[in-house]
């Protein structure tokens, strides 16, 4: 069985439908986990909820998503995403604002642990953005394998030694401790504009990143047309 990982949608409708297009052509993956994050930035927060609710069970809750229902989470936010917060928030429907308001923080499923920023006090929304950073987290959680999105970043660090890579395939030991960052499929910032997401194989312990394009001006033009920070439209072009 493999199950996906997907992360920081961020009401990215376009990246989305593309991200599920191609998941639902891979006879092999049987799951979807999606870490948060549905909302904020984007132009689509309430169809991306509805599209999420249909694909997964398996969804937590990212900081713009509280930051979206909670306006005191929106005090340590940088001025673009604090404006697409609120703009977030006066255009949510009241049944999907109960439903962000509802998610989980943490999800833990046989030898794998699911976070949107990290396993020590998820609720404060910490970076994990270097390996001195990750040596810290790998003694809070006993999974094997902690996923994470929010730096939008994809990466693996390893408490030992770093997952064999062959064919663009990560493989790993169920002796060792990993934490995987499995990128944005709705705001890439790896200088990357594809979006990102994983497959995780458990057969083969096997990590796949798959990077796609998608239709980037669509999505960009409605925010444009929300009125929403220009900011957030160039930024997708760029992948930062």
């Amino acid at each position: 069985m493999s199950f996906a990982i997907i992360s920081d949608i961020h009401s990215n409708l376009e990246a989305l439908s593309q991200t599920y297009k191609y998941i639902r052509k891979r006879k092999d993956v049987e799951d979807i986990v999606i870490l948060g994050d549905l909302v904020g930035y984007g132009a689509n927060p309430n169809q991306c909820i509805r599209f999420c609710k249909k694909i997964s069970k398996n969804i937590i809750v990212g900081n713009h998503d509280y930051a979206a229902v909670y306006p005191e989470e929106r005090l340590f936010f940088n001025i673009y995403a604090a404006k697409a917060a609120k703009w977030t928030e006066d255009n949510l429907e009241e049944e999907n604002c109960n439903y962000l308001k509802n998610l989980p923080l943490t999800i833990s499923k046989n030898r794998f642990l699911f976070v949107h920023s990290s396993p020590h006090n998820p609720e404060e929304w910490s970076y994990i953005l270097n390996t001195w950073d990750a040596n810290f987290q790998f003694g809070v959680f006993d999974q094997n394998i902690c996923f994470i999105g929010h730096s939008h970043v994809p990466a693996i660090f390893a408490e030992r030694n770093f997952p064999g890579n062959e064919n663009e395939k990560f493989f790993f030991s169920k002796d060792e401790k990993y934490i995987v960052n499995v990128g944005s499929i709705g705001q890439p910032r790896d200088r990357n504009p594809n979006l990102s997401f994983a497959i995780f194989d458990e057969n083969e312990w096997s990590l796949e990143y798959i990077r796609l394009d998608y239709n980037i001006k669509r999505a960009a033009d409605k925010i444009l047309n929300a009125e929403l920070p220009s900011f957030l439209a160039e930024r997708l072009y760029n992948g930062y």
